[in-house]
């Protein structure tokens, strides 16, 4: 439907998972992508399947959003035709353990802080002072039902989650006056490859989270925030909160036996 066609999206962590369903959605809709994530071969490959399959313009490169420098340096040195990015989508993020607060590894600990919190500070202190430049851009910010609610064991990751909330809020905030639009979508029980990074790699536990439910797919998120930033410019969704039909809060699931 050419939906966004003339408009170029950013999006971080996009070779799998939401990030990645968001630029394949972005690009059925005639989007220009900026594609960074840290997984460098996996990103190339989907990025020239997208330019084949949709026949739109992908720029793709390797990023870790925890390090202030790289996302300086690669954003900055973004040739003039692609800094006029219309949609920001700070995506990635992970959760790391799934431990009491008293047994938790700070390692894991700052390595959500660096990603989840500080990361996607990072990106949006480069990208949002073009959108307010030029007076229009949109940001969205995958967040988390545990940004909501937290769940025992969730502790840190849900901190995390949380500031995602608060930080959406300040930035719109921050920019109202200067016609920018800010959004957080966010979801409960997604099947990606979330479960199985938390418990570092292994499958098998991860497999366990989603055992007699239905949970949401990445293309269940795409869509939504695809109709996010597809709204008339002088409407703004400030906020989605997105869940499978079995769960009814983070800690309430119906699981079928």
């Amino acid at each position: 439907m050419d939906q966004l066609k003339n408009k170029i999206a950013f999006i971080t962590g996009a070779s799998s998972g939401i990030g990645k369903a968001c630029a394949e959605e972005f690009a059925k809709e005639r989007a220009s992508l900026i594609l960074t994530a840290r997984r460098v071969n996996q990103l190339t490959e989907f990025s020239e399947s997208l330019k084949k399959k949709y026949g739109v313009k992908v720029l793709s490169f390797e990023l870790d959003v925890r390090n202030l420098n790289d996302v300086k340096q690669s954003i900055s040195s973004l040739p003039d035709e692609w800094k006029k990015i219309d949609i920001l989508v700070n995506n990635a993020g992970l959760a790391r353990g799934l431990d009491k607060i008293y047994e938790g590894k700070t390692e894991d600990w700052e390595e959500m802080i660096d990603t989840n919190v500080k990361g996607l500070l990072f990106v949006t202190r480069q990208i949002l002072p073009l959108m307010v430049d030029r007076k229009e851009g949109h940001i969205v910010n995958i967040g988390s039902t545990a940004g909501h609610e937290v769940y025992p064991n969730g502790n840190v990751y849900c901190a995390t989650k949380y500031a995602v909330n608060a930080l959406t809020q300040g930035i719109r905030l921050d920019t109202f006056e200067k016609n920018i639009r800010v959004t957080t979508v966010d979801p409960g029980m997604v099947l990606t490859e979330f479960s199985s990074v938390r418990f570092s790699g292994d499958t098998a536990r991860a497999a366990k989270v989603y055992e007699g439910l239905k949970p949401l797919s990445a293309e269940d998120i795409s869509a939504t925030v695809l109709f996010c930033v597809t709204r008339p410019p002088h409407v703004n969704i400030s906020e989605v909160l997105i869940t499978p039909t079995q769960q009814a809060s983070v800690a309430y699931v119906h699981r079928k036996k």
